[in-house]
């Protein structure tokens, strides 16, 4: 029976902490309450992986690399392929929420939502400006994920540009990342403990009433995520032949870990690894991945479509096609650079109501069940950038190879 037990993926665990976390927040919300201090430990654990994992394994793949040039085409198809997937989920959401019109008959309550959140005007020359670091030491300590993937691929092309004589800082960098990865198989025995607790807190802080409140928009939202994983990116894994059953057994604790935090971040460690397993090579998985996490976030950019749309219905203001496509090509530009951290895309959200004349009120109802709209936004966004990792790889002519991750036991898992 212990064999039995030892032999459980790490997968099971997870679900096994949701659901007693679930439970907790039920039936004793007081206890639940107090359990934020675990999730918040296992967060910042995480965290604490992500700026020297990111380092060491993106100098190390480009000094392996060996060639600029080939970097940039990987960034470039990268890039494209970014754009094309969640220009198709903003449509895809600005479809539901025409279609199902979840917000009609939700009248806006006159709160103060103005002071609930921060606006946020973002321009081009602002996320240009952002995008490299004045300091890398304060871009790792702030886990600013695409400054640190910035200064990274300069400086992994500075190390390939100088051959030999960069050996020793290669050898470190390519060690940092090894000894990272061992670290995260430590702080995943965790997982199961900090994602109970972060439902526990949610379900306990906010009562039952969140799990079914506002129930249309929950509904719509989710089917869309779904939708959109089902037909878009099935149809992308049909057209690069990326081998199913494989991919799943590589995304799919990553995906429950970001799916029950609501925390990219969370997941990025994980991620790295399973895909790096999967056979997406270290230098395209290293560059990929990170740099989807501001470019490549479909589940959020799907939401932001949704949601922009129904606070406009909610509040009856009637948005012409042309309006709803200029707010789309706006979401599509401040969407790039939303942090990889639980409710970032309500500020997005605040400061595109403002842009359009649309009550800022509206934040306030969704508020209420953000924290399931996140959960289902942020793990589309790892399965999505996981995914954009292996298609690149594909596109440069690397094929993931199904005996190269393990069918049951996760990496460093509870085995």
């Amino acid at each position: 029976m212990g064999r039995t037990v030892k032999r459980l993926s790490l997968t099971f665990w997870i679900f096994f902490g949701m659901a007693a976390g679930v439970a907790l927040g039920v039936f004793a919300p007081d206890f639940a309450k107090q359990l934020a201090p675990v999730s918040n430990v296992f967060l910042r654990l995480i965290r604490s992986i992500i700026a020297p994992l990111l380092f060491g394994t993106l100098v190390s793949g480009m000094a392996a690399a060996g060639d600029l040039k080939r970097m940039g085409r990987i960034g470039i198809k990268a890039l494209v392929y970014f754009e094309v997937v969640t220009t198709l989920a903003l449509f895809l959401g600005l479809g539901a929420v025409n279609l199902v019109r979840p917000g009609d008959g939700i009248p806006i309550a006159r709160a103060s939502a103005e002071t609930a959140l921060p606006q946020s005007e973002t321009t081009l020359s602002t996320v240009l400006e952002h995008i490299f670091p004045a300091s890398i030491v304060d871009a790792m300590a702030r886990n600013d994920v695409l400054q640190v993937v910035v200064f990274s691929f300069l400086f992994g092309a500075a190390c390939a540009a100088i051959g030999a004589k960069a050996g020793p800082v290669v050898s470190f960098t390519a060690a940092l990342a090894e000894v990272m990865f061992r670290y995260t198989r430590y702080v995943m025995y965790l997982a199961p403990f900090g994602v109970g607790a972060a439902i526990a807190v949610t379900v306990g802080s906010k009562g039952a009433e969140v799990l079914f409140g506002l129930g249309r928009l929950i509904l719509t939202m989710y089917a869309a995520q779904v939708l959109f994983v089902v037909v878009i990116l099935g149809a992308v894994m049909a057209l690069f032949r990326i081998p199913i059953a494989t991919f799943y057994r590589a995304v799919r604790e990553p995906f429950v870990i970001a799916f029950s935090t609501a925390s990219s971040e969370a997941a990025l460690p994980l991620a790295l690894e399973n895909m790096e397993q999967f056979g997406v090579p270290k230098h395209i998985v290293g560059f990929v991945l990170p740099m989807g996490y501001s470019f490549n976030l479909d589940g959020t950019t799907l939401y932001l479509s949704l949601a922009s749309v129904f606070v406009a219905q909610a509040a009856g203001v009637k948005l012409s096609f042309g309006q709803q496509l200029l707010m789309m090509l706006t979401l599509m530009l401040t969407s790039k650079g939303v942090a990889g951290v639980p409710r970032a895309a309500l500020v997005i959200l605040a400061g595109t109501l403002a842009t359009f004349g649309l009550p800022a009120d509206g934040v306030a109802i969704l508020l209420g069940v953000d924290a399931l709209l996140d959960m289902a936004r942020t793990s589309v966004n790892v399965l999505g950038n996981c995914l954009a990792s292996a298609v690149v790889a594909r596109w440069e002519g690397y094929s993931p190879a199904a005996s190269l991750l393990p069918s049951e036991t996760p990496p460093g898992g509870v085995s």
